[in-house]
């Protein structure tokens, strides 16, 4: 069983085998699910909503966010709530929530509800299947791909969402060759599709370059500003993951100050994926180039362990137990990252 991982507040739910990604999609067993039950909130916990203006730091305009899958893998009209409520518990402005296969499957309404509640705003991400691969050379699959997609900024509007991210260009997974030049130009064509249908519903696009082993199209910088260039939308920018430049990058602070104003989102994480700070990162470079280039958008922790079960740890070869108590996880990640982008925000400024 799998659920709100040692969080103070909830029941245990036993969850299926399916992961959120599409790409990751099982066949459920036929036994019913048990669903998260929020319990009475603790007499410390916040009452009333936070302004979405304020921030736990003014010093700054960036939204820290948290990535939903660290404490929950199911995102029904009942764990939204207490997803969105346990995130701001724990001081964070932003809640990352994985786009459902199918996309209906996010109830809209309580999770804008959740949201509005909270003072919290919140940003989507995906990855796509091999069905819905719109980096293939086959059409009817390209298609399918670019369908899913518009559902996924279709929930994005819905439910106030500003930024979907991840995969939005290849399935989630490892390819045995590399990309071809049809299907390049298919993920290129789709994503322009996409960015100004989105346009129309105020949601920026950010393209994550993800490592070698979960796509072949878009591995570095370099390769997102490419990519990027190839779109030629306004709205479409750049998404990197601390994690993924650890692997792929020559010099992942460089690799920032390439992206410069065309850097959308950001994943904070560490190279073992657990605790920050406890790994061979050097956050303190990455945070200064994020000041160097006066970026301004969210900076989201993202973290898996092996309690997290099901396909996503085999998919992500998640084996390790980086991390059991999911409160304290994010409570330290969240500190961490105050504290770092507060000190790179400092000595930009006196330079």
């Amino acid at each position: 069983s799998i659920g709100f991982h040692s969080c103070p507040g909830f029941k245990t739910i036993i969850m299926s085998p399916c992961f959120v990604f599409p790409c990751l999609l099982r066949t459920c067993p036929t036994s019913p699910l048990t669903r998260l039950q929020p319990h009475a909130p603790p007499a410390s916990s916040r009452t009333s909503p936070r302004p979405a203006s304020v921030h736990a730091s003014a010093s700054y305009p960036n939204p820290l966010g948290v990535h939903s899958l660290i404490f929950t893998e199911s995102w029904t009209s009942e764990s939204a709530g207490a997803a969105v409520s346990f995130a701001a518990r724990c001081g964070y402005d932003l809640i990352e929530i994985p786009v459902l296969p199918g996309a209906a499957a996010v109830d809209v309404a309580a999770t804008r509800a959740a949201l509005d509640a909270a003072g919290m705003t919140a940003a989507c991400s995906l990855g796509l299947s091999e069905e819905t691969d719109v980096s293939s050379e086959s059409e009817e699959c390209v298609e399918r791909g670019l369908v899913f997609l518009k559902g996924a900024v279709d929930v994005c509007e819905g439910i106030g969402a500003k930024h979907l991210g991840g995969l939005l260009y290849s399935k989630l997974g490892r390819y045995e060759a590399p990309v071809s030049e049809k299907g390049r130009e298919n993920a290129v064509r789709v994503v322009k599709e996409l960015a100004k249908y989105a346009k129309g519903k105020n949601v920026t696009l950010c393209l994550e370059a993800c490592n070698r082993y979960e796509t072949n199209v878009i591995n570095t910088a370099r390769g997102a500003m490419d990519f990027l260039d190839r779109v030629g939308e306004d709205n479409v920018f750049a998404h990197v993951d601390f994690y993924h430049m650890n692997i792929e990058e020559q010099d992942a602070e460089q690799a920032i100050r390439l992206c410069g104003e065309r850097l959308g989102y950001v994943h904070v994480g560490e190279s073992h994926r657990g605790y920050l700070g406890t790994g061979s990162i050097d956050h303190v470079r990455l945070f200064r180039a994020l000041a160097a280039i006066d970026y301004k958008g969210p900076l989201t922790f993202e973290s898996f362990s092996s309690v997290m079960s099901g396909s996503l740890v085999s998919t992500l070869a998640a084996w390790g137990e980086q991390w059991t108590d999911s409160e304290d996880l994010i409570t330290s990640a969240r500190q961490y990252m105050d504290s770092q982008w507060t000190a790179a925000r400092r000595l930009r400024k006196q330079t």
